[in-house]
């Protein structure tokens, strides 16, 4: 909070000049004596301690005339509270220099903005000029004290409502010009009202601005001969959000959530009659409230130049899409709009935007705030994230399942293209969320249990909708490979006992549990079997993402018979070779084989989300040379790209768990040294990579391993019943 000082304007000045010759003097008496002292040959110190004292009342003149100079600019701009008292009248001022300055500049500032919103061009650029001191708590609560609610909401609309008068006159040059300077301003409003309304930050209005928000959104508003809600005009505020500093969850609790609630009361009876039979045959449609730029039909001409997509466009924006794309700058924001049902509903916000408001959102098709939000709310690893990740896929795979059926060939058939179509632009975000908990897809479909109010089946057709996308598809692979590869850190290394359980990171519990033959040791036979039992397991998941991918390309009409481009990816990349970050490399080749690849960075992963270690990997692996491995070249299908993939993983896993300790090494091209030792494999070429690989499928056991995994991977069996259908099990590439 700051604190004022009284300040009696002439003695303050008095006193500043009085500092200024005490400091000019006391330089002048040192120097004097400095010389004296040195023409008597004796000690000069007195003379520098003078000279130090001189510097600090420099010091304190040239701050006083600092002061003195903003007290009467204050006074000046008539912006300090006087008050009469018996010694004489005083102005009250900040105690800090600082905060004197942000008092100044933030009333000039909103005073520019107020006067720009009366349709000043003068006081748009002289706006500008404050652009930088947004960051500034002092700037930022004067700022808003003098727009206030009412004139941070007039501000918008009036500059929508001028340039669209330029346009219509066709002043190119005056578009130009309120186009820049308007994106400026509206950004540089967003910003500062993100600080202003949050209790955190230091600019907090305080909780009474956030109401008035309201009010003043809610409210109807005139400029130019153009009548809109406030809403409309603030929509435009939050679009020019540039995510830092982000909106707060109290602002999203307060403002956020009533603009949800003020858009379906001013909408419900029209999307009500657009539903009915009659209305429909004369295309009656559910329409959104409009954002002022987009009702104005200025497209993106008030938006920042990061914002704006293609010249010219011709977007348009709901106020509840530029609410999302302020929202989806925070965790905790997504959540405090979406994890939340108004009173009197039935529904939660998210369901009610997924299924009530769904037509309006197809209406602007301005997806991308929302797919956006959806990432935000739903790929954190806390309780609210992973309920809202269980409540989308559960939303989604009930509106979608309608869409497919068993075609005569018991392949998927689509049904309803329109069905499936009006929920295409959610697959990504759908995608993503289901990535980020891959652990409960692996829970799901080995353990038959739920997520949330996810079942097995619920989860079979989100899938077919996430994987439709490109993207999303490859996301969710890039998950289960972190997953898998986690999954097989799990299993002991070879030599594990009670002696070492510790150092390596196990209990003499772990011991016990994985020494099935019971000789005191975790030997060789005991690995395998573990890895084993943890390879079959991964593979499940694996068959469900892919076999959905598969089906819903059958059902599109598409060819299922190449391999996707981001397996070929990361086939390429040996992805799979990577361990888990953070893991200990057991086996003595380990060590020399995985090299730098296993730098400082790569383990500061550890803890991370799987879709984050999976980019970061891939990542490190580019930076090391891509082609790794040739097999990528010619793969013929998803499953063939899958199994390369495990393969990678499995051959990392044994050699990490040493597994290939104590093989012959000799004559083969990806071992060098002597004795020999497996090359680093940043240095191998393609051809050793591949020889590697063989050389660990024959000696190592990696064969049994693939057969295994394969054998689950290609069982189709489960995910056909999920699906209602009925294709017997194939080996063959596509399949």
């Amino acid at each position: 909070m700051t604190r004022f000082t009284g300040v009696k304007q002439p003695d303050f000045d008095t006193m500043t000049s009085k500092h200024t010759e005490a400091a000019r003097r006391l330089e002048e008496l040192a120097q004097a004596l400095h010389g004296e002292l040195r023409s008597a040959g004796l000690d000069t110190s007195p003379a520098a301690r003078l000279r130090q004292l001189a510097g600090r009342v420099t010091t304190q003149a040239e701050d006083l005339r600092r002061r003195q100079k903003l007290v009467h600019e204050l006074q000046r701009q008539r912006i300090t509270f006087g008050r009469s008292a018996p010694a004489g009248s005083f102005l009250e001022m900040p105690d800090g220099l600082e905060a004197a300055e942000g008092l100044l500049d933030g009333t000039l500032a909103g005073r520019a903005a107020l006067k720009a919103a009366d349709g000043d061009a003068k006081a748009l650029a002289e706006l500008e000029k404050y652009a930088s001191s947004g960051g500034d708590a002092e700037f930022v609560k004067a700022f808003l004290g003098t727009l206030g609610a009412q004139g941070l909401t007039r501000l918008p609309g009036s500059l929508a409502a001028q340039l669209r008068d330029a346009r219509a006159h066709g002043d190119a040059e005056r578009v130009a010009r309120l186009s820049s300077g308007g994106s400026k301003a509206l950004r540089m409003l967003s910003a500062a009202l993100a600080r202003g309304t949050d209790p955190e930050n230091p600019a907090y209005a305080g909780a009474g601005f956030l109401q008035q928000l309201v009010q003043q959104g809610r409210a109807q508003h005139k400029t130019g001969g153009t009548t809109y809600s406030g809403y409309q005009a603030q929509a435009l505020i939050w679009r020019a959000h540039e995510g830092k500093p982000p909106y707060s969850k109290e602002f999203m609790e307060t403002v956020g959530r009533d603009v949800i609630v003020y858009e379906y009361e001013q909408r419900k009876d029209e999307w009500a009659v657009s539903k009915e039979p009659l209305s429909r045959v004369f295309a009656g449609t559910q329409l959104p409230i409009i954002d002022l730029a987009g009702a104005l039909g200025l497209g993106t001409l008030l938006r920042p130049a990061t914002h704006a997509g293609a010249p010219g466009a011709k977007a348009q924006s709901s106020v509840i899409d530029d609410l999302f794309h302020a929202a989806k700058s925070s965790r905790e924001a997504s959540h405090a709009l979406l994890n939340h049902t108004p009173p009197g509903w039935k529904k939660s916000v998210l369901d009610y935007l997924l299924t009530t408001r769904w037509e309006a959102a197809l209406h602007t098709k301005d997806h991308t705030p929302f797919n956006d939000l959806l990432v935000t709310a739903t790929t954190g690893q806390d309780a609210t994230s992973q309920k809202l990740a269980a409540d989308l896929t559960k939303i989604l795979s009930t509106e979608v399942r309608g869409a497919f059926g068993k075609a005569d060939s018991g392949n998927l058939e689509l049904r309803n293209r329109d069905l499936l179509d009006r929920y295409t632009a959610l697959s990504y975000p759908l995608a993503r969320a289901i990535s980020a908990n891959i652990d409960q897809l692996s829970r799901l479909y080995l353990n038959h249990a739920t997520f949330g109010q996810v079942t097995p089946q619920d989860m079979s057709y989100a899938l077919l909708l996430a994987t439709s996308n490109d993207a999303g598809f490859e996301a969710l692979i890039r998950a289960q490979t972190e997953h898998m590869r986690a999954a097989l850190d799990t299993v002991p290394p070879v030599g594990l006992n009670a002696a070492n359980a510790r150092r390596l990171g196990f209990t003499e519990a772990d011991v016990m549990r994985f020494d099935l033959n019971e000789n005191g040791r975790v030997d060789r036979t005991d690995v395998m079997q573990s890895l084993t039992d943890r390879t079959v397991e991964e593979a499940s998941p694996f068959n469900h993402i892919v076999e959905s991918r598969r089906q819903g390309m059958i059902a599109q009409g598409l060819d299922d018979k190449k391999a996707d481009e981001t397996l070929k990816r990361m086939v390429g990349d040996a992805i799979g070779l990577l361990p888990v970050p953070g893991s200990k490399q057991v086996g003595e080749l380990a060590i020399g084989a995985f090299g730098e690849i296993l730098g400082k960075s790569y383990d500061k992963l550890a803890g991370a989300t799987y879709d984050e270690i999976a980019r970061q990997a891939a990542r490190h692996m580019s930076e090391h040379g891509t082609g790794l491995d040739k097999t990528h070249q010619t793969l013929a299908g998803n499953r063939l790209g899958v199994e390369r993939l495990s393969e990678q993983m499995l051959s990392s896993a044994m050699l990490q768990k040493g597994l290939l300790d104590g093989l012959d090494l000799q004559d083969n091209s990806f071992a060098s040294g002597t004795p020999p030792m497996i090359k680093p494999f940043t240095e191998m070429t393609p051809q050793e990579y591949s020889q590697f690989l063989a050389w660990a499928r024959k000696n190592g056991g990696g064969s049994e391993l693939l057969d295994h995994f394969s054998g689950a991977f290609r069982r189709t069996s489960e995910v056909d019943d999920y699906l209602g259908l009925q294709i017997p099990s194939s080996s063959g590439g596509g399949k």
